[in-house]
């Protein structure tokens, strides 16, 4: 995969400072040097780069008029920031003040500039990693988990969890009260994961209702059960009173005609490697989405784990019914 760029910002055009130089060569990212305002907006805004870096020990006033401009904008305020000062304590304030992510000085050590550098990335990666409403790791993050368990040959379970009945409740309640639904269940399964399987155990989220939790297979059916029984205990208390007693309410589908909604229920499908092998990670979510489309089609909160083995070494037989394939259903 091509390494996001670089960018330079210089508007004086003077070659980067020889500790960000050597940072380059050796992090081994394009570079773009620019020396325009407008240069800098326009290529940040046509792809998110890895770094900007802002020297400002020339013209200081040119450079941190960028540096606050690139902030301002939603799509590249979260770019990672560089802003090379000038020694004096007054221009390291301003930059910080600016916008800037980090500020470095030529009285900075060699290593200690590298050092806050590499710590600087390491940051933004996870910020931009998480998803904003429940902190939860997103897709890159639950990929790489996948990947480090494949390779150190480990036994696990990856669980994908997702939401039924969850846009009727959009419609009739609020985008706020599904919201809050959704961090209710990022708390469950994050508690119940944690709880039960401590740093053995994963979970990210891949937006909307839609979550991955990887735990050891050893796990897979406890934390499970317990999520399932905890969101069916907590969910009734999100509706209405009149709702909640009733265990429905009446909902329009997509021709408009009236019919009854059940409370929402949770439906969790579950790849593990116990049976099967997998050398990456894209299998895995493909077969997770399979089993998570399966579970939805029985009632009520559940979770269902594919119990096949690799076709290539058993072969399902002919006519073999949903249940032989995917294993029993298992409630809570």
């Amino acid at each position: 995969m091509t390494k996001s760029i670089a960018i330079l910002f210089a508007p004086d055009g003077q070659a980067p400072p020889p500790t960000f130089r050597a940072w380059l060569d050796h992090d081994g990212a394009p570079v773009a040097s620019v020396a325009s305002p407008d240069e800098l907006m326009s290529l940040a805004l046509r792809g998110r780069p890895r770094l900007v870096m802002i020297d400002a020990r020339q013209h200081p006033v040119a450079a941190l008029k960028a540096t606050l401009r690139l902030k301002a904008d939603s799509y590249t305020g979260i770019v990672p920031v560089v802003v090379y000062a000038a020694d004096d304590d007054t221009s390291f304030a301003a930059a910080f003040d600016a916008g800037a992510d980090e500020v470095l000085r030529d009285r900075s050590s060699a290593a200690e500039s590298m050092q806050r550098l590499e710590v600087l990335l390491r940051r933004s990666d996870r910020d931009t990693h998480v998803h904003p409403s429940t902190r939860l790791p997103g897709s890159h993050e639950i990929e790489k988990d996948i990947t480090r368990r494949l390779a150190s040959g480990q036994l696990f379970g990856v669980c994908y969890a997702d939401l039924d009945h969850f846009k009727e409740f959009n419609d009739r309640y609020s985008y706020y009260d599904g919201d809050r639904v959704i961090r209710i269940l990022a708390q469950i399964i994050h508690d119940v994961v944690k709880g039960i399987c401590r740093e053995d155990g994963f979970v990210g989220h891949i937006g909307g209702d839609d979550f991955i939790f990887i735990v050891p297979a050893d796990d897979i059916g406890d934390t499970c059960g317990e999520v399932v029984t905890v969101f069916d205990a907590l969910v009734p208390y999100q509706y209405s009173e009149q709702d909640r007693r009733a265990g429905y309410f009446f909902g329009k589908d997509r021709r408009g005609q009236l019919h009854r909604v059940p409370l929402m229920t949770v439906s969790i499908g579950v790849v593990t490697n116990e049976r099967r092998h997998f050398s990456h990670a894209a299998q895995i979510s493909e077969l997770a989405t399979e089993m998570k489309t399966y579970a939805k089609t029985l009632p009520g909160s559940v979770f269902t784990v594919d119990r096949r083995q690799d076709l290539a070494a058993e072969p399902a037989p002919n006519g073999a019914r949903s249940g032989d394939l995917f294993g029993s259903r298992e409630d809570a």
